[in-house]
């Protein structure tokens, strides 16, 4: 069983109205020795469907065997988090683009650092939980150099990145502290988001990450088999031209879109005139992120993410 809980929260600097700027982490400790296994959710502030299945997750283990330690960051960017913004309000930076920061830099910078200090270097397994924003809806899931563990999430379509990406476990201009300094195990998941209900995608987010614990060995229980997949090489992200409202017109996420289809149309809420129509960019793609609803966006907003079915394996 867990033997000990313990809620963490070291300090990193002050708030302009008084009050301490910390990390809010809470450790699981097992019975048994084993790795230590952290969980990550909400680097970008409007995306919380992470989040909220930590509350899951954490319930979950609370009263479970087992082996080794789970640290638990479930809110890595409280401040966004709380003005459902993407980026730090304080100063407008992407935490996912700081790492590892700089404990004499700016406050997000600052932030990273921290992040990098108390989580980072004292994990051996890494699961960081993405979602598609405020407005749309993602699912993929992110192989990088633990295909076994990107798998066990379960997750019907799978990328393999090219080098040069960047973030929390990313290589390229922003060195990964997982990946190129400590090569742990690291996946990203990419799941939910969008003006839908969320409790699916939450579900989805807990059963797949307790599969992987199960994978790890660090809960009992037999691994569930992932469905049939595809791991695509290729993915693009396609942006509207023009502002105002968006409307979906691809198949639902997962299914495939062929040329000459259309991904949307954006419409003016003024003239009601169509001003762009939004075409699939390869022969043969799949939906990895769309907007399930009529949202309001501006031109360059995120529109869709299409991965090229050319070179997908299983």
């Amino acid at each position: 069983m867990v033997k000990s809980i313990n809620a963490l929260s070291p300090k990193f600097t002050t708030h302009a109205d008084g009050s301490d700027a910390v990390l809010f982490m809470q450790e699981l400790v097992g019975e048994t020795d084993g790795p230590t296994i952290g969980l990550s959710a909400a680097i970008h502030g409007n995306e919380n469907t992470g989040a909220q299945a930590m509350v899951d997750i954490f319930r979950a283990l609370k009263d479970v065997p087992l082996k080794g330690r789970i640290l638990m960051l479930p809110v890595a960017n409280a401040r966004a988090m709380a003005v459902n913004r993407r980026f730090t309000p304080i100063d407008e930076l992407n935490l996912n683009r700081e790492f590892p920061g700089n404990r004499e830099g700016n406050y997000t910078q600052q932030l990273a650092a921290a992040i990098a200090s108390e989580f980072l270097e004292k994990i051996d397994v890494h699961i960081d939980l993405h979602a598609g924003t405020d407005r749309p809806t993602v699912d993929y899931v992110y192989i990088w150099n633990d295909e076994k563990l990107s798998r066990a999430f379960g997750s019907k379509i799978l990328y393999r990145p090219a080098q040069g990406k960047e973030g929390t476990v990313f290589s390229g201009t922003t060195k990964s502290i997982t990946i190129d300094k400590r090569n742990i195990p690291a996946v990203v998941i990419e799941l939910g988001g969008g003006i839908v209900d969320q409790t699916p995608y939450v579900k989805r987010t807990v059963d797949g990450v307790l599969n992987m614990l199960r994978h790890l060995g660090a809960i009992p229980g037999d691994v569930k088999p992932a469905p049939k997949q595809v791991v695509v090489n290729s993915i693009a992200t396609i942006r509207p031209t023009q502002g105002g409202w968006l409307e979906p017109l691809s198949p639902p996420l997962g299914e495939i879109i062929r040329k000459g289809e259309l991904l949307g149309r954006v419409v003016s809420p003024y003239s009601f005139k169509t001003l762009e129509e939004i075409p699939t960019p390869f022969d043969e793609g799949i939906m990895i992120l769309s907007h399930l609803s009529r949202n309001l966006v501006e031109s360059g907003d995120y529109g869709f993410m299409v991965g090229d079915m050319k070179g997908a394996t299983d």
